[in-house]
């Protein structure tokens, strides 16, 4: 039930309003989002990075319904791939990018062209793109963009939700070599015609699609916080004879650092999912539907005056 909630309030502008306005947010966002600039994102990847770490920076923003928010998108991703670079971050630090933050909804091949010259400005800054996934609606046209930057750009990363029922057959599509694909859970709500519901049919799927990603030629992303998916990633990697450079895990900025640190103790790499801007109430708010435990995180702040 706090799932639907708080994917429910994902989409309330006036909700939006007013957990802007209280005092405490600038407290609660800064465990979730890195910050509100470049310069915050790349003093958060430093720390990261330095602490043994790779990150994936995600500018926020997906509500693009405007041309020139998609080209200061594209331009924003431009900008600091040029300063991870000057900066000595890459490769260690890629970028994730949806692609209607890009302008999807608007035009299709306007998006394909801006995330396009996002790759390329990765490629020269030594490093790579992941297409994040958002909700069923969009896709089937990601992943056939996805196939197009993948002829110019074939270290471009998909993103697939076990929550969808149709993944299964896509994680076999893309377990080919080379290819990089995180598997989440999944974070948006959908109708149950296109995805499970329950918990535990998502928790089932999400380990059906990782035997098939591990057992393939391409590169794993393991994408969850969950303790028990965590070890059967393991106990997986190790069955289909998986050396920790050929799959990673990767956590959310503010989740669980101590599990972060372990596995990246045990040698595996691990990715830290690195948001910034300033349009983070949908991205925290989808970030409490997947995991109940940071509510207590955030009552405890809301109630605080300090």
């Amino acid at each position: 039930m706090l799932r639907s909630l708080f994917l429910a309030a994902a989409g309330s502008a006036r909700l939006e309003r007013l957990v802007e306005s209280a005092p405490v947010s600038k407290g609660v966002v800064q465990r979730f989002v890195a910050g509100r600039g470049a310069d915050d994102v790349l003093r958060v990847s430093r720390e990261l990075v330095d602490d043994g770490l790779t990150v994936s920076l995600d500018h926020l923003g997906e509500d693009t319904r405007t041309v020139e928010q998609a080209v200061a998108t594209r331009d924003e991703y431009l900008a600091v791939l040029a300063r991870l670079r000057g900066a000595g971050l890459t490769p260690a630090a890629e970028v994730s990018v949806k692609l209607s933050a890009l302008g999807q909804r608007i035009d299709e091949k306007l998006a394909y062209e801006h995330a396009r010259a996002i790759c390329a400005a990765a490629t020269e800054a030594g490093t790579t793109v992941t297409l994040d996934a958002e909700d069923h609606s969009t896709t089937d046209a990601t992943l056939e963009t996805l196939v197009e930057l993948r002829r110019d750009f074939p270290s471009t990363g998909a993103v697939l939700q076990a929550h969808l029922r149709r993944t299964e057959g896509d994680c076999r599509e893309l377990a080919t070599a080379g290819s990089r694909v995180r598997l989440c859970k999944g974070a948006y709500a959908e109708p149950e015609s296109v995805a499970f519901q329950s918990a535990l049919d998502v928790d089932k799927s999400f380990v059906r699609c990782l035997n098939i990603l591990m057992s393939g030629e391409g590169y794993p992303m393991v994408a969850t916080h969950d303790p028990r998916l965590i070890a059967i990633a393991e106990d997986r990697a190790r069955w289909f004879d998986r050396s920790t450079g050929e799959y990673e895990f990767q956590l959310l900025y503010g989740v669980r650092p101590e599990e972060q640190g372990r596995l990246a103790a045990g040698g595996n790499t691990v990715r830290i999912y690195l948001p910034y801007g300033d349009q983070w109430y949908g991205y925290l708010m989808r970030r409490l539907a997947e995991r109940p435990a940071n509510v207590g995180f955030v009552v405890r702040a809301m109630a605080s005056r300090k």
